[in-house]
């Protein structure tokens, strides 16, 4: 039987405690052996396994298990000192990591502020660029280092419809840029904001994967019609790109401007506040369309009456038609967040709740959450007069789409 199918994360748990504690007592040889004792009492595919738990290299997993099988040489005498062996690359030219990003970031495609960055220069390119500058390095250092930098090779991909690209795409996004890093140095918080796809609450299916004891899946409805007495979520996130933090106001009514700028309202004063106490202004980026759409008078309402509650300057910016999926809070947040809970069911709005709560990832990404159960209206009651209208204190910025780029001043307390 296949080793690898067997080894569960309980087994992965329980070496890699055994080694971690044999650290402190083995020097190098010791380790290289028992790791080479473990990938070969695994069999096949052992190799892989413990190389994901000890961190040691491939080529320091082969040569542990020639050594015990006898077919390399093992000098008794021969153990590296602590400290000793080949120093990292990086160690050696501290200058090739930012050297190697700007030679990436000269090439850099897509959204010109987002994290996830991505090339088209080759990895032959680029290690034959480097050792140009003085610093020789292999291709497979260069993969290693641009992955670290979250940088992946990408395919073109067919999705914009014929005629769909805006022209001022690419000038927005250049626009968001500088207005973020203009907010971000004078200590103003910036905050990414957008509503989550909705979700059903009771037993349904959740697409994805997590442990169970075998052959014990949880069983869930085999339709996905809503249950009128549970309803849906109506997850409305605001996030923090320079705290790495953010915030996840859980409807159950509707997704409307006033809900939008409610959850705004409640990051602010749950968390924006203690973070950014001498903030003088705030920036929000949000998509082109729905409760935050850069054509919604509702909207911009809500955010004056906002305003006029903190006393702050709010300005928004909005990302072009098709281009929502470059608002950080998608791959900052929302995506951590499917990840937290894919494969279990959403049964009640409590656990919708705690599981948004409980995300995290590796970039140290801190999450609040709670539930709105307010009801909000989208008959007429939820309309702006030309009187209203007339009163919203909003100024379009001077660039190159003026609907897309403006900032709404708090109105005079007397005139409210």
């Amino acid at each position: 039987m296949n080793p690898i199918i067997e080894f569960s994360a309980q087994d992965h748990a329980r070496y890699q405690e055994i080694f971690t504690q044999c650290q402190t007592v083995f020097d190098e040889k010791s380790l290289r052996l028992l790791a080479a004792a473990m990938v070969l009492s695994l069999g096949y595919g052992g190799q892989k396994v413990i190389h994901a738990v000890t961190g040691l290299s491939p080529d320091t997993l082969q040569l542990g298990v020639a050594q015990l099988q006898g077919t390399a040489s093992l000098d008794p005498d021969r153990i590296r000192r602590p400290g000793g062996g080949r120093k990292p690359i990086t160690a050696v030219y501290p200058e090739l990591e930012s050297a190697l990003l700007k030679l990436v970031g000269e090439s850099t495609q897509g959204d010109p502020e987002s994290p996830l960055l991505w090339t088209t220069k080759s990895l032959d390119h680029l290690a034959r660029a480097l050792t140009a500058q003085g610093m020789p390095i292999s291709r497979m250092t260069v993969s290693q280092l641009l992955t670290k930098n979250h940088y992946s090779m990408q395919a073109n991909r067919k999705r914009f419809e014929s005629g769909s690209h805006h022209p001022d795409r690419d000038g927005q996004f250049t626009y968001i840029a500088e207005m973020t890093r203009q907010f971000q140095g004078l200590g103003n918080p910036v905050i990414s904001v957008d509503a989550k796809k909705k979700e059903l609450i009771g037993l349904f299916k959740n697409n994805g994967r997590e442990y169970h004891a075998a052959k014990t899946p949880i069983d869930v409805n085999g339709h996905d019609f809503m249950d009128k007495e549970l309803g849906k979520a109506i997850p409305y996130g605001v996030y923090d790109p320079t705290d790495n933090s953010g915030w996840v106001n859980v409807g159950t009514d509707h997704d409307t401007a006033e809900f939008a700028v409610e959850s705004i309202r409640q990051w602010w004063y749950r968390m924006g506040r203690q973070l950014y106490p001498n903030a003088q202004g705030l920036l929000i980026t949000a998509d082109g369309g729905g409760s935050n759409s850069s054509r919604s008078r509702l909207w911009k309402l809500a955010v004056q009456n906002l305003a006029d509650e903190l006393q702050m300057p709010i300005t928004v910016c909005h990302f072009p038609p098709g281009t929502s999926k470059w608002n950080k809070i998608e791959h900052r947040m929302f995506s951590a967040i499917s990840l937290n809970w894919r494969g279990r069911p959403l049964t009640t709005l409590e656990v919708v709740v705690n599981l948004i709560a409980a995300t995290t990832n590796h970039g140290g990404l801190h999450i609040q959450c709670d539930s709105d159960k307010n009801t909000y209206d989208t008959g007429k009651g939820a309309k702006i007069s030309p009187e209203e209208w007339a009163q919203i204190r909003i100024t379009a910025h001077e660039n190159q789409n003026t609907q897309w780029n403006y900032t709404i001043s708090p109105r005079p307390k007397d005139s409210q």
